[in-house]
């Protein structure tokens, strides 16, 4: 195999092994290093790859056989670890959140600008066809005028699974909980699809676990910067775990994107009024094919890995054509600014405005 591009992974934690099992599956691409404070880990991770282990990071940053790092650490490492790569001239792929600060994440994109290098958040969903084509729809006029976008994440996390990191669960490197974690994909997708947010009401709180600074339940109220309304509620403790679901409706048009599959597609013609009460002879569009099979409600670890596969081949194809990743770091700001501004909002009492 020739091999186009030599990758690096710092922090072998559970999302490891999807990066590691989309870089194997790729042509051109190669794994030749990995990195984790935890000995056991990166030799564990390198005995099954025949990469290279480090335990410092930093040493393995020296190697000038790395083309790409893909940062997998707790969120509130992101930045600096992205810095230190960008400076050893190496592209980079940061897992979601980019940081877990806004400052920090606007200092990454301007390190990696600096330096002259590639920078891609992972939103893999972006890539999944669901989104892709309600994307397009959407950007067509097919949905007409935008109304209403919703976003929930009903999952579920034990309290052995924050008590299995020191970081999870913390301010100070995981930077939130139920929306930080795991609702920020949907997140992300909201605003993909629906437009940019104006303005955000918000409440969080710690309900169902213990031993945790952060929140296990959220919910905002969203207004769009083109007028249209939105929610948004995340929890991580909806015993056993449910699914992931985003809903977007215009003025012609509504779509439903359950655990990463489009349910729901609906279109009509602008001259079209359909049934008084709705209902009627309205034919629904969805594919019936998914693009993942794992959800990720109740195991991170059955999160199927094909969209990482795409995201990575784009940060590929970036670097040929010398163009921005689909990704890149000012996409990655917008749901962490969302985010921060819930936390914000639910702290203060207060409607946040963005931007």
């Amino acid at each position: 195999m020739n091999c186009e591009f030599r990758f690096a992974i710092i922090g072998c934690g559970v999302i490891s092994q999807t990066h590691q099992e989309q870089i194997a599956a790729i042509d051109g691409a190669s794994l030749v290093a990995v990195s984790d404070i935890n000995e056991e880990k990166a030799r564990r991770m390198a005995e099954k790859t025949g990469a290279d282990w480090y335990v410092d990071y930093r040493e393995m940053l020296k190697r000038e056989d790395i083309d790409i790092v893909n940062i997998l650490t707790p969120s509130g490492m992101h930045a600096e670890m992205a810095i230190e790569a960008a400076r050893a001239g190496k592209h980079v792929i940061v897992e979601k959140p980019m940081d877990i600060t806004l400052e920090k994440a606007k200092m990454m994109i301007q390190e990696c600008r600096q330096a002259g290098v590639k920078l891609a958040i992972i939103s893999q969903h972006r890539f999944d066809p669901s989104t892709a084509r309600v994307k397009a729809d959407v950007e067509a006029g097919k949905f007409g005028d935008m109304v209403l976008g919703q976003a929930a994440v009903n999952w579920y996390r034990t309290q052995g699974y924050y008590d299995s990191g020191d970081w999870r669960g913390t301010w100070s490197l995981d930077g939130g909980g139920a929306l930080m974690n795991q609702s920020i994909h949907t997140i992300d997708l909201l605003q993909y699809l629906m437009g940019p947010v104006d303005s955000i009401q918000a409440y969080t709180a710690t309900l169902a676990h213990e031993r945790i600074e952060v929140e296990d339940v959220a919910v905002a109220s969203i207004r769009f910067k083109n007028g249209a309304l939105g929610t948004i509620t995340g929890t991580t403790s909806a015993y056993p775990g449910l699914s992931a679901r985003l809903e977007v409706f215009g003025t012609h048009g509504t779509a439903v994107i359950d655990n990463d599959q489009l349910t729901h597609h609906y279109l009509r013609a602008a001259d079209e009024q359909g049934a008084m009460y709705g209902g009627g002879e309205a034919v629904n569009l969805a594919a019936q094919e998914s693009a993942a099979d794992g959800s990720g409600a109740a195991d991170p670890a059955a999160i199927n890995g094909y969209a990482h596969r795409l995201q990575i081949l784009d940060m590929m194809a970036a670097i040929r054509e010398d163009r921005e990743p689909l990704v890149n770091g000012e996409e990655g700001l917008k749901p962490l600014e969302i985010i921060l501004a819930i936390y914000k909002s639910a702290q203060t009492r207060e409607t946040i405005t963005i931007g």
